[in-house]
């Protein structure tokens, strides 16, 4: 008896829930509906694309097999061959430089930076994707993303094969940077990298495989989120509350000189010595494990520091920290430590924040430590 008197209050319970669900299904075609005719109003996203050139823009060479020419097909001519697109956004491209990305530079980088500044505050653009080769493009996207201001969303992409290649991976790879670009969701995440179907932050994102095409990824914190065809973009956390440090440009083309030093059993001071006679404000030691090196190379690094030079621990070790006062006396010696920015990024970070003028050590380091 107590079982039959309990089912019609288990029902009444559940009536306001059987009424909700087709209140949802209409809510939810209705925004469909909604969606698509904003779409066909003209209300897609303007993305602006600005091209570098590099592999996604390259075309075979008769050289070798494989081989191929970087920079060869303008980023007008990319966006045209990736069929879609114009239902993501509406993209307007621009020419930046059309080479490979072993040869980027300050130049390119300022031109970037400037561009990308402009267009936001003056609000010709939501958002900027950036065609790019692969070799520097996570030196590209963290200079980038410590120097553009704002939310909006900026995506830098490649590939790993030619434009020409028989199973090019840049036009997908071009499809999925827009789907990004144009995502609400994508503001206030600083500058991404989308390559092979994953989304990666600009401090960590690094370049593991020399020709795969599963080749970047985020050793210390892992991708950004995700995308595929079936299931959309899948970020993996909020952007709420994510640290962004943006510092000023120089006033001129070039960032300080700032060299990085590779470290290596039977190492000598000869490449530490050599970078100060070449006039480096900065040196930063690709080192052995938790940053270390030989005793010669350490003394000269010492020497370095007290003579105003700027020296930074890193590490060749592709992920982890790297900690102070372990196995280097980094207070004794005046050095930083770069955390988790390997050397490339870790000198990236010095030349702006020697431009910037802090020389400090204690103030660099915690420059070092407030980006992570």
């Amino acid at each position: 008896m107590t079982k039959h008197a309990a089912r019609p209050a288990i029902h009444r319970r559940n009536r306001p829930l059987i009424l909700a669900v087709p209140l949802i299904a209409f809510a939810l075609w209705s925004w469909g509906i909604a969606t698509a005719q904003a779409a066909e109003s003209g209300s897609l996203p303007r993305i602006l694309v600005l091209a570098t050139g590099g592999t996604i823009a390259g075309q075979a060479d008769a050289r070798a097999t494989g081989a191929y020419k970087s920079g060869q097909i303008s980023g007008e001519q990319l966006m045209q061959s990736v069929p879609g697109l114009d239902k993501l956004a509406k993209l307007n491209a621009e020419q930046i430089s059309s080479i490979g990305s072993q040869d980027m530079n300050d130049k390119v980088w300022f031109a970037l930076a400037r561009r990308i500044q402009e267009a936001f505050d003056k609000n010709e653009a939501d958002a900027v994707v950036i065609t790019h080769g692969t070799d520097t493009l996570e030196e590209t996207a963290f200079f980038l993303d410590n120097v553009v201001r704002g939310d909006k969303p900026v995506v830098i992409v490649g590939s790993m094969r030619p434009a020409t290649a028989v199973s090019a991976d840049g036009p997908g790879n071009l499809y999925e940077a827009v789907q990004v670009a144009a995502d609400p969701r994508s503001r206030g995440r600083g500058v991404m990298a989308v390559l092979n179907d994953k989304i990666q932050g600009a401090r960590s994102v690094t370049k593991t495989n020399t020709t795969s095409i599963e080749t970047f990824s985020s050793a210390n914190d892992g991708p950004v989120g995700y995308v595929d065809t079936a299931g959309g973009i899948r970020f993996m956390a909020q952007a709420q509350g994510l640290k962004r440090a943006t510092y000023q440009l120089p006033a001129g083309e070039q960032l300080p000189r700032v060299a990085i030093v590779y470290s290596h059993a039977n190492m000598d001071a000869v490449p530490i010595e050599d970078a100060i006679s070449h006039g480096a404000k900065g040196i930063v030691l690709a080192g052995v494990g938790d940053g270390n090196t030989s005793k010669p190379a350490l003394d000269a690094l010492e020497a370095a520091a007290k003579k105003g030079i700027i020296v930074v621990r890193s590490t060749r070790v592709r992920s982890g920290f790297v900690t102070r006062n372990v196995e280097v006396d980094d207070d004794k010696n005046g050095f930083v430590v770069s955390e988790d920015l390997n050397p490339q990024k870790a000198r990236v970070l010095t030349q702006l924040l020697i431009a910037g003028g802090v020389t400090a050590p204690a103030e660099l380091q915690k420059a070092f430590t407030a980006t992570w």
